[in-house]
């Protein structure tokens, strides 16, 4: 079977557990500052997501901005929403690596299920591709190549070797494509069908490269086409766009749609060089998702900072793609569950602390200082979830509770802690907390304050 139907049979039960479809929402965010937006879906700076389902959870493996890292991201979820960060064991720059690899440090990858039940790794590092396998995505992961690259820089050096992307054809077979250009000239993409270990090469690799191509690719088939979807632009401006090509079997020959390109970005609506996607299903429907720019945008200096974003995508009778209206948020609630907020605070006096509790992860909270949450009455709390601006940097928080916003009582005082959501354990009953931010430049994008009937997550 397909990849997507593949998707849909394994899944079919836990995803029975979202929410139920909603139609494209009239009440989609006018702006990305709009409270509540649901898109970006991940609290910080990522890209080059790849998405898969095992068991009840979702797994997020993304490339960490600024420009990847010396590790992978990933981000797990129940219910599509509510997402915790950590970095797998494997691939790190230190244990994938060799004399070709290069400066460039670990991104964009792939995972997938393979017919032999394993999961498979693709990932970039450097400019070489890796592979590595695991029993389940959340690992523990094993370079499966003997500690050497699967594809060496030296394959084809006009070209980057990065971007790999596997797929499982409906008999189980396996093919590998990648390839990317230089100096955001367009490259070129090559496949090569894969041998039942999905490591080894079965014959050898083809140049199947469509018009408009950069880098990304990733396969869809769909009603016996095979659609070559990629990304094509510069994903530092505003030119960074998805494109696809149609082609009859898994080495094409394959031509861009007429309707191509399939994503691209609407200036309009603060939608900046989306691209670098997967697609997935949930509910039977599919989806995109993808890395767009952080908003606002252009960031100051040269930052290139990116967030990963979901929207529907329709895959129409004939098997071709319909183009995608990128959003802020309305149609996340198709593929996931409402997020889990908390109690329901309002800030007291600083009015820009709001952005912290608005349940957007496009909008930060920056300090120095400290945000005064008021819970509208005396309430019994247990704790708070912190989701700071970077996840893979080191923030101390400190919180005081008060009943009545004057006499305040320590309860936690500042240490340092790194991941997100960052769990703060502070049980009390009062009306007003103050979370006291001691990190120089500390930002955060949401504050949760847990109590008695809310359920942490």
């Amino acid at each position: 079977m397909s990849r997507l139907n593949l998707y849909l049979r394994r899944w079919a039960p836990a995803l029975l557990l979202l929410a139920a479809p909603l139609m494209l929402a009239a009440d989609e965010p006018a702006r990305w500052d709009t409270p509540g937006a649901g898109n970006p879906l991940l609290p910080g700076y990522f890209a080059d997501p790849s998405i898969v389902r095992d068991g009840n959870r979702w797994y997020i493996f993304a490339t960490i901005d600024p420009w990847g890292d010396d590790r992978l991201g990933l981000w797990t979820s129940e219910n599509g929403r509510d997402w915790r960060f950590s970095t797998p064991n494997w691939p790190t720059k230190a244990a994938a690596t060799s004399p070709t690899s290069g400066n460039s440090k670990v991104w964009a990858p792939s995972v997938v299920r393979a017919a032999n039940g394993r999961w498979y790794m693709y990932v970039s590092v450097g400019s070489e591709v890796w592979v590595g396998s695991a029993a389940s995505p959340a690992g523990p992961w094993r370079d499966a190549n003997g500690g050497k690259p699967l594809i060496a820089r030296d394959f084809a050096p006009a070209y980057h070797m990065i971007d790999a992307e596997a797929f499982v054809d409906d008999d189980g077979q396996g093919y590998l494509y990648w390839g990317s250009g230089l100096n955001w000239t367009n490259g070129h993409c090559f496949v090569v069908k894969l041998k039942p270990d999905m490591v080894t090469f079965d014959d050898a690799p083809r140049d199947v490269t469509p018009e408009n191509y950069f880098e990304g690719p990733f396969m869809v088939k769909a009603n016996g086409r095979y659609l070559l979807t990629y990304s094509d632009g510069n994903t530092t401006k505003d030119t960074y766009k998805v494109r696809y090509a149609i082609g009859a079997t898994p080495f094409g020959p394959f031509h861009e749609a007429p309707n191509s390109p399939l994503l691209q970005t609407d200036a309009a609506r603060d939608i900046i060089s989306p691209g670098h996607h997967a697609v997935f299903r949930s509910q039977g429907r599919s989806y995109i998702l993808y890395h767009r720019q952080a908003l606002p945008w252009p960031q100051p200096g040269d930052s290139v900072l990116r967030q990963v974003a979901v929207d529907p995508l329709t895959i129409a009778a004939d098997g071709t793609l319909t183009r995608v209206r990128p959003t802020h948020g309305s149609q996340v609630a198709d593929f996931a569950a409402a997020r889990d907020r908390g109690l329901s605070w309002t800030p007291a006096g600083d009015r820009a602390a709001a952005k912290a509790g608005d349940d957007n992860y496009a909008t930060l909270w920056r300090g120095p200082g400290a945000i005064v949450a008021d819970l509208g009455s005396v309430r019994r709390v247990q704790g708070s979830r912190v989701r700071p601006e970077f996840a893979t940097r080191s923030y101390s928080y400190g919180v005081e509770a008060s009943r009545d916003g004057k006499s305040w009582t320590p309860l936690l005082a500042p240490a340092e802690q790194q991941g997100s959501p960052l769990m703060l354990r502070h049980p009390t009953v009062a009306r007003y907390l103050r979370l006291t931010v001691a990190t120089p430049g500390a930002a955060l994008w949401e504050w949760s304050i847990d109590g008695e009937k809310a359920q942490r997550r």
